[in-house]
């Protein structure tokens, strides 16, 4: 009730400050990026709470009107001229050198601050403005790759968007089939692993006694779910996400429920990215379902692997054989799963790749290539088990060959873990996983690539 009371006050002298304002659109109705940027140098030049908050608003309404290349020549127009004040730079490094100290060192550390941050946290005080804000650097983002004069800009806002959704302001809700449903809608919009196909599939996931799903709120968002995690009760590790779905399935009782399983995780907000909450989520989502049932002795992921089939199709100097390389040729077709032979024929070539893809190959920048892998092992999980065709969707069979992967999370080894892979880069993983590497295939495999 604070933050209605609180929201209300603020739109109400937003709404008011506006009517101080007395700028006119363009004659022609069409808003362009020149001036907006005379708006934002307003902005930053006022004083008055009133006006600035209705000045903000205005600023931000302005923005939605711009079409894409007024957009882009906003984002130029902030990281060319909304920099630091050189002037006032100057002035603060010649203070420095003739008497360091904390006092000068501070003063130094303001004036180099760019401009845009402060216009930044101004427009973020407009009623909605941090949602808008959010909205705005997903448009950035989807510049930034081939202009990289606005890099400096995209570090500026994630530098301010980090601290506004630090950990501590973030608050983890459970979703079920009483959560309002503007919030249900968005889960099933957002779910990026597994598609939810319409509103039954979705009570599916949330309402059985054996299933749980999970969202981290920001107070200035309530209504909108940045991260969620859907979660399965079982009594084993499952290797495959097809019986977790069916629509007939018989539910796990609570009683027999020893396997917490992290079946999909997504984010709805592109705005943030590069911003991880999913760390903090899993880790609170254990402690919350230890408290509740403490029986669960195993938290386990059930994953995709989204990048193998593009690193399979790309890598033209993996050490295969020529039958080998005929094989794996079949996975174009559809429904190669179907022909039992086959199956059988490509199983031994795609397990020992698929350990090589995660335990040796890397990117040029020496990175595990695929982002889920990162994600989970960079959190302190080990990989635990490659499941063979655990995913026979269209999309699991198109981006993985059907695999999919468990990684474990043993709550005693997670910091150990995350150290191994941070430092050493080291992938921890289970001796079943090691041992693909050391069949015959996987011994050939790995001969070959050292050789």
């Amino acid at each position: 009730m604070a933050n209605a009371f609180f929201t209300d006050l603020l739109s109400t002298i937003s709404e008011r400050g506006r009517t101080l304002l007395r700028r006119a659109k363009p004659a022609d109705g069409k808003e362009d990026a020149a001036g907006l940027i005379e708006l934002c140098e307003a902005l930053l030049s006022g004083r008055g709470e009133a006006s600035g908050t209705a000045m903000a608003r205005e600023v931000l309404d302005r923005y939605h009107d711009l079409d894409p290349a007024e957009r882009r020549a906003f984002f130029e127009a902030l990281a060319r001229n909304f920099g630091p004040d050189r002037e006032r730079v100057a002035k603060a490094i010649e203070a420095w050198q003739k008497e360091p100290g904390d006092g000068n060192g501070g003063l130094l550390h303001f004036a180099s601050e760019p401009r845009r941050q402060e216009l930044i946290r101004r427009l973020n005080r407009a009623p909605g403005g941090t949602e808008d804000l959010v909205a705005m650097r997903a448009d950035l983002l989807s510049l930034l790759n081939g202009h990289k004069d606005l890099a400096s800009l995209d570090r500026d806002i994630v530098h301010l968007l980090g601290s506004w959704f630090n950990r501590g302001f973030l608050v983890l809700r459970r979703i079920d089939w009483s959560t309002p449903a503007n919030i249900l809608e968005q889960i099933i919009r957002y779910e990026a692993v597994h598609e939810i196909h319409d509103w039954d599939d979705l009570r599916r996931r949330i309402d059985p006694v054996d299933r749980r799903c999970y969202a981290f709120f920001h107070p200035a968002m309530a209504d909108a779910p940045l991260i969620f995690v859907e979660v399965a009760l079982t009594e084993n590790i499952p290797p495959a996400i097809a019986p977790l779905l069916a629509v007939n399935r018989q539910p796990v009782g609570i009683e027999r429920a020893r396997t917490a399983v992290f079946y999909s995780i997504s984010n709805t907000q592109r705005g943030l990215g590069g911003i991880s909450f999913g760390n903090f989520l899993i880790k609170q989502v254990v402690e919350e379902l230890r408290r509740e049932l403490p029986k669960l002795d195993t938290f386990v992921t059930l994953s995709p692997v989204p990048g193998f089939m593009s690193w399979l199709k790309q890598g033209k100097d993996l050490p295969l054989s020529d039958e080998d390389r005929a094989l794996l040729k079949h996975l174009d077709e559809p429904n190669w799963f179907e022909d039992t032979e086959l199956a059988l024929q490509l199983r031994p070539v795609i397990e020992p790749l698929s350990a090589y893809y995660f335990l040796k190959a890397r990117t040029p920048k020496g990175k595990l290539i695929d982002s889920v892998a990162r994600f989970h092992l960079g959190n302190g999980a080990r990989l635990e088990r490659i499941n063979w065709l655990g995913d026979l969707s269209p999309k699991g069979m198109r981006e993985s060959a059907g695999i999919m992967v468990n990684y474990l999370y043993r709550l005693d080894d997670i910091e150990k873990n995350h150290e191994a892979y941070a430092n050493e880069g080291e992938v921890v993983a289970s001796s079943a996983v090691k041992k693909l590497l050391k069949n015959n295939e996987g011994r050939r495999l790995l001969d070959m690539r050292l050789s």
